[in-house]
C-alpha cells in the first residue's frame, strides 16, 4: 500500500519530488515508540484537527498539565479533557469513531509530533487509536519560553463568540501572526499540521481571505495533498502571550507559479473567536 494519499502524490508529481517524498515517507509509522511516548508526556497543549457535524473542519486546541497527553499502548493515546463547550469540535468529539488528526508541537525544544486516527470519547476526556504517527522537522518553528502552565476551565473561561467573516481586529491579529495550525480532511482521514515564518508571513487581505505562501519542507505534501481532493480546512490562531485563539473554517485553494513556488488562499466560511481559551502563557526565546 502507497504511503502516500493520491492528492499528495498528485503534488510530489507537479513538483518533481517525488524520490524525496518516497524517502522521507519511511519515518511514518503505526506504532508509537517510546522516545514519542516520552515526548507525549512532556507537552501542555495539544492541536486536533477534524470535521464537524455538518462536515465544517476545524483545528482546535486542547491544554493541561504535562501528561495530559499519554500513550497508553502501541497505538493508543488517552488526553485528559475535552474541548469547551463552546469549541466547534466538541459534539463530535463526544461521539464513538471521528477521524482526527492531532499535532504535539513543543516550541521549547521546537519538535513536533503528528498522530491521525480516530477518537472516541472516555470517561475522562478522549482516547485516539492511531493509524499514523510520524515526527517532522523543526523547520518554521518559533521557540519559546512556556511562563504560566495551563489553568482550569474556570480560570480559562473561553467565552467564544462567533461569526461568518473577520472584523477588522481579526484581521490585524491574524497578519500579526508568525505561527499558525491548519487541519484538513481526506477520504480515510484528517491531518493537522503547522505554518510557520517571519511575523506576516500570512495575511488577512479581507474579511474573508487569508493568504500565505507554501514554503519548502519535507516534500510530503500532506496537507497541499488532502486540499487538492477535499478544499476544506481549519485555521487555529493562538496569542502565546493572552491565551486567545481564532479558529476559522472555509476552503483553499493552491495557487502554482511558473518558478515553482505557490501560495495558499483560504476563504472564510466561519470564525470561532476565544478571548481566554487557555491559561498557558509564553515568551519568545
Amino acid at each position: 500500500m502507497d504511503t502516500y494519499r493520491p492528492g499528495s502524490r498528485q503534488v510530489q508529481q507537479w513538483l518533481g519530488l517525488t524520490e524525496v517524498a518516497d524517502h522521507v515517507g519511511r519515518s511514518i509509522g503505526s506504532g508509537i515508540k517510546p522516545v514519542a511516548a516520552a515526548f507525549l508526556e512532556l507537552q501542555p497543549m495539544l492541536v486536533i484537527g477534524a470535521a464537524d457535524e455538518n462536515g465544517e473542519v476545524w483545528a482546535s486546541l486542547l491544554t493541561g498539565p504535562a501528561g495530559f497527553v499519554r500513550a497508553t499502548g502501541p497505538t493508543s493515546v488517552s488526553v485528559l479533557g475535552e474541548p469547551s463547550a463552546g469549541d466547534p469540535l466538541a459534539k463530535v468529539l463526544a461521539q464513538e469513531g471521528t477521524a482526527v488528526g492531532t499535532l504535539a508541537l513543543d516550541p521549547r525544544t521546537r519538535r513536533r509530533m503528528r498522530l491521525n486516527g480516530t477518537a472516541r470519547p472516555t470517561a475522562r476526556g478522549i482516547a485516539v487509536e492511531a493509524r499514523q504517527v510520524f515526527a517532522n522537522c523543526p523547520k518554521h518553528i518559533r521557540r519559546r519560553d512556556l511562563l504560566h502552565p495551563a489553568a482550569s476551565r474556570e480560570e480559562t473561561a473561553p467565552g467564544a463568540r462567533g461569526s461568518t467573516a473577520l472584523t477588522q481586529e481579526q484581521r490585524a491579529f491574524v497578519s500579526a501572526a508568525d505561527t499558525f495550525f491548519i487541519a484538513t480532511v481526506s477520504p480515510d482521514g484528517a491531518e493537522a499540521s503547522h505554518r510557520g515564518g517571519d511575523a506576516g508571513f500570512v495575511r488577512a487581505e479581507s474579511a474573508h481571505e487569508i493568504v500565505w505562501p507554501d514554503y519548502a519542507g519535507n516534500a510530503m505534501f500532506l496537507t497541499l495533498g488532502n486540499l487538492v481532493t477535499d478544499s476544506r480546512a481549519g485555521l487555529l490562531f493562538l496569542d502565546w502571550t493572552t491565551g486567545r485563539t481564532l479558529q476559522v473554517t472555509g476552503s483553499a485553494r493552491i495557487d502554482f507559479t511558473e518558478d515553482g513556488s505557490r501560495c495558499v488562499r483560504f476563504t472564510v466560511g466561519a470564525v470561532v473567536d476565544s478571548p481566554r481559551a487557555t491559561g498557558l502563557r509564553w515568551k519568545d526565546a
